[in-house]
């Protein structure tokens, strides 16, 4: 296994123990009550699933996999930490809710994951943790079914690249939008979720990749662009400081900037389907 995925691995297993019991934001109890998480929040919507095979790539600890379960979809979920996978499968089981969980990385996608889907799909902080997009793409067209379809909704990569100064409101560019292929080091405590939870693995790696990288792999392994959609609001509060608002959140729950609503790209999302 690749060094920086190792390590990403050791720190996303911790992560997962946190996120379903910890003091996180995901909402696990009411989510097992039926009080929220009774439909996944994307930008686009997706259709009617019922009934159909859907494939959840980077699925974390199945959260979201089972809610496309109570839209009525027979749904697999994949995710690199075996942890997550196991709090998945523990999830599903209290619930009730009948999902298949696979413990793979990605950019390899099993040999025995011989069955193929109507509909594939990642979103949310996903495509940063990917090193080989070329592979990833690969799998996801084996995946579907003719006439079957991938979704991606993340981060813009413009946006990924911007940071924002102590003394300022607006995003300035604060590292290279092109990629020489190396993951970036990343250091600090806590989680997205969960700031404040006390963590040991705290350095991760990532990549950053430009909106040609991620489209042309998809087209690369043989899928039509349908769509790609850019979006002024992003799913998470992704510039945050401890003494001032960059972010505000919405009626809907997309976040804006506070100042400069609008000027740029914050998130994204595309859809390419396999030729029948």
């Amino acid at each position: 296994m690749d060094e920086a995925v190792r390590i990403n691995r050791q720190a996303w297993d911790e992560r997962a123990t946190i996120h379903v019991r910890g003091n996180a934001s995901y909402p696990v109890e009411a989510f097992k009550a039926g009080t929220a998480g009774l439909k996944p929040n994307t930008p686009d919507d997706l259709g009617d699933v019922r009934g159909r095979r859907l494939l959840h790539l980077q699925c974390h600890f199945g959260l979201d996999t089972l809610m496309w379960v109570r839209q009525g979809a027979t749904v697999t979920g994949v995710d690199f930490s075996p942890v997550a996978i196991a709090e998945a499968r523990s999830l599903a089981a209290e619930t009730g809710l009948e999902a298949t969980f696979i413990e793979a990385d990605v950019c390899n996608l099993p040999d025995n994951l011989a069955e193929q889907f109507d509909v594939a799909l990642s979103y949310y902080g996903t495509i940063m943790w990917l090193g080989d997009l070329k592979r990833w793409a690969a799998g996801i067209a084996r995946s579907l079914k003719p006439g079957g379809f991938f979704y991606l909704a993340d981060y813009h990569p413009v946006a990924l690249a911007m940071e924002i100064a102590d003394d300022e409101f607006v995003p300035r560019p604060g590292c290279n939008y092109f990629n020489d292929g190396r993951p970036m080091g990343c250091k600090g405590p806590g989680t997205y979720a969960a700031p404040l939870a006390e963590t040991r693995h705290n350095v991760t790696y990532q990549w950053q990749h430009t909106l040609q990288d991620i489209v042309c792999a998809l087209v690369g392994a043989g899928l039509r662009l349908e769509f790609l959609h850019e979006f002024p609001y992003s799913f998470y509060e992704q510039y945050r400081h401890p003494d001032r608002k960059l972010m505000r959140q919405d009626e809907r729950g997309w976040w804006h900037l506070v100042q400069g609503d609008g000027l740029l790209p914050l998130m994204f999302s595309l859809k390419a389907s396999k030729s029948s």
